[in-house]
């Protein structure tokens, strides 16, 4: 019976992520410096899908994860087929023929991305909130949210979606923002009521949260070609925030054993 709470041996999932989680931080450096990245960034994607499904499996064990992992894959993938065909709800934008396959005009990989991401913030506000629902809800949406600051200017200087009217962000209208973080919170409870234990700690999860974080800010900073240091202060401020409260509290969780 304790198999339904946990997988009964959490170690080769943990495993799996852990190599999955370092392929992903290989393929990003090499994204930074490989001049026609597209490839690149789809291999980055689905490294980070996968490890976030690994280190989802240790903590709610596998039909959780997956049925987590699969909610939130079709709600992004709704959220953005609404999205180009109306405008809703983060602006009027469209999809390049660049990312394939494509079903509706939306790539795949960008729905497998909310499904990573989704689960990585969502462990990360479990992380820094585990007593309080709305506060893993709340945080949950931010910090998924956050992860946009970086996102959308680095696919439109690759060309993979472009905005019919351009924003003050790097070319994102502000309403992106208000539409991401819409979307982020149904992801956050749609997550929060298929798992088992919501407020359980993935290190794991916590760690590819981290990770991008760093990732991305590093590239903005200093590797892309040129480098944007706006974007790196915007997004490495908050998306560091977020990693910095759910390393903090278990930090102090340990200390306090």
């Amino acid at each position: 019976m304790s198999g339904l709470r946990a997988v009964r041996d959490p170690r080769p999932a943990s495993v799996l992520g852990g190599a999955l989680l370092l392929a992903m931080v290989a393929a990003q450096v090499a994204t930074g410096l490989h001049p026609q990245p597209i490839r690149l960034t789809s291999t980055v994607v689905l490294l980070l899908a996968a490890g976030a499904l690994a280190f989802a499996t240790t903590a709610h064990t596998l039909p959780r994860a997956v049925a987590a992992f699969g909610a939130v894959v079709v709600t992004g993938y709704a959220a953005e087929w609404i999205g180009v065909r109306t405008g809703l709800p983060f602006g009027d934008y469209g999809y390049s023929g660049l990312l394939w396959p494509q079903l509706g005009g939306v790539p795949v990989i960008v729905a497998l991305a909310w499904g990573g991401m989704g689960l990585a913030a969502h462990a990360t506000a479990a992380a820094a909130a585990p007593e309080s629902r709305a506060g893993r809800l709340a945080l949950g949406a931010l910090a998924l949210t956050a992860w946009d600051l970086f996102l959308d200017p680095q696919m439109i200087r690759l060309n993979l979606w472009t905005w019919h009217d351009p924003g003050p962000y790097r070319g994102v209208p502000v309403g992106n923002f208000a539409g991401w973080l819409l979307v982020s919170l149904l992801v956050m409870a749609l997550i929060d009521h298929i798992v088992a234990d919501p407020a359980a700690r993935s290190t794991g999860l916590v760690s590819i949260y981290t990770v991008m974080a760093a990732m991305e800010t590093i590239g903005f900073a200093a590797v892309f070609d040129p480098p944007d240091p706006l974007v790196a202060t915007a997004g490495g401020i908050s998306m560091g925030l977020f990693a910095l409260l759910a390393w903090r509290r278990g930090w102090r969780r340990r200390r306090d054993r």
